[in-house]
């Protein structure tokens, strides 16, 4: 987030409530950031979540009432503070979109944010100029934008009931969050902030952190972090088809279990009837469909098949009908866009990176491995 430095002011009784709520604040942020790094187990999103809340208890004091020119030795608390924009954005990616990998130029992205800040604070010259600062706010508040579209992006076809909560709580409290901050540094100024202000931003960020903790405590963590990741599952082998949905163990341990005859239906739905080739399928249309709520829906998907995802529901059974078709002698010279058309996705480009993702080849590396097969 945006950093200010303003000036101490302001009644003796609002500075100490002030100190009191970023206290509290701090204290939480960091028992979230624990609890969450406890249970990361080397998954982005779990060791990501507990960075952001360590940078955002670093924020709590950058953003404090206090003096200009801070000591060298705040840089480390520094570089959380300023670093964190680039995290939120990693975070957001990392627990709303199951696929996402980190790159080695990600850290350049989080380097970019801290090196003007600190280099300033030890005193280079180049700091100095106007341009850098702006070019940093910026790039904060793009950062910031590309992290609430990652939020919004997919909210739909989401089926894990805590993810989705979280979803919603990070956009309301983010954007108010920038709203607030980005108007007191661009309106009244980082050096004219009055006291009221500060109390405003610091009874948030309790609030926010004080949410977190409760929808840690109410939320399964393992559910909404998702699976522990392992080594990627090549299909080389064999042009059989996927199984009809990944291991049960891990969906949601809720107390609810999924109805076996819904799962049926469904089963029938997809392996019978092939609903998913038809267009414009969705999480509303199927649950239209069935006549139920949507909710239900996604907890039967989740719970019972063990998805995370309702577009992964789908192209699990479509990748599987664009095997069988692709293996099959009597259709080798049906064009793969054909094939890809036939199984349910709408252009070439997604079938294909589906495609490798699922079994690290192309369609046509794949077809000319089962053509060979058969040959043998």
């Amino acid at each position: 987030m945006l950093i200010t430095s303003p000036t101490m002011g302001g009644p003796g009784i609002l500075v100490t409530l002030d100190i009191a709520l970023r206290g509290a604040g701090i204290a939480l942020l960091l028992i979230v950031a624990a609890a969450t790094l406890r249970r990361a187990q080397g998954r982005p999103a779990g060791w990501l979540g507990a960075l952001l809340a360590v940078g955002a208890a670093a924020y709590a004091v950058c953003s404090s009432p206090g003096p200009h020119d801070p000591p060298v030795w705040f840089a480390p608390v520094l570089l959380l503070c300023t670093g964190n924009a680039a995290v939120f954005w990693l975070f957001a990616q990392a627990m709303f979109d199951d696929s996402f990998r980190l790159r080695p130029w990600h850290a350049l992205v989080w380097l970019g944010l801290v090196v003007w800040p600190v280099a300033h604070l030890l005193g280079a010259g180049f700091t100095s100029h106007w341009l850098l600062g702006v070019l940093v706010r910026g790039a904060v508040i793009l950062l910031a934008l590309l992290a609430l579209a990652q939020t919004v992006r997919g909210w739909g076809s989401d089926l894990v009931e805590g993810r989705r909560r979280l979803r919603l709580f990070i956009l309301i409290a983010v954007a108010l969050h920038i709203a607030v901050t980005v108007t007191a540094e661009l309106v009244i100024g980082p050096d004219q902030v009055p006291m009221t202000l500060h109390l405003l931003n610091s009874g948030a960020l309790v609030a926010i952190a004080a949410i977190i903790a409760l929808l840690l405590l109410q939320a399964d963590l393992d559910s909404v972090l998702g699976p522990v990741a392992v080594g990627p599952a090549v299909d080389t082998v064999s042009p059989a088809s996927l199984p009809p949905h990944p291991p049960i163990a891990e969906a949601a341990a809720e107390d609810e279990p999924a109805d076996p005859a819904l799962l049926a239906t469904l089963e029938r739905l997809m392996s019978v009837d092939r609903l998913y080739r038809q267009e414009g399928v969705t999480i509303g249309v199927l649950a239209g469909r069935l006549g139920l709520p949507e909710y239900r829906l996604r907890r039967a998907i989740n719970r019972g098949l063990g998805y995370r995802n309702f577009n992964e529901y789908l192209n699990r059974h479509r990748l599987a009908d664009a095997k069988q078709a692709l293996a099959d002698p009597g259709q080798a010279d049906v064009p793969i866009l054909t094939i890809a058309l036939d199984s349910g996705f709408q252009s070439l480009g997604p079938f294909n990176r589906a495609f490798k993702a699922d079994t690290g080849m192309t369609p046509t590396e794949y077809r000319k491995a089962a053509e060979g097969r058969d040959g043998a």
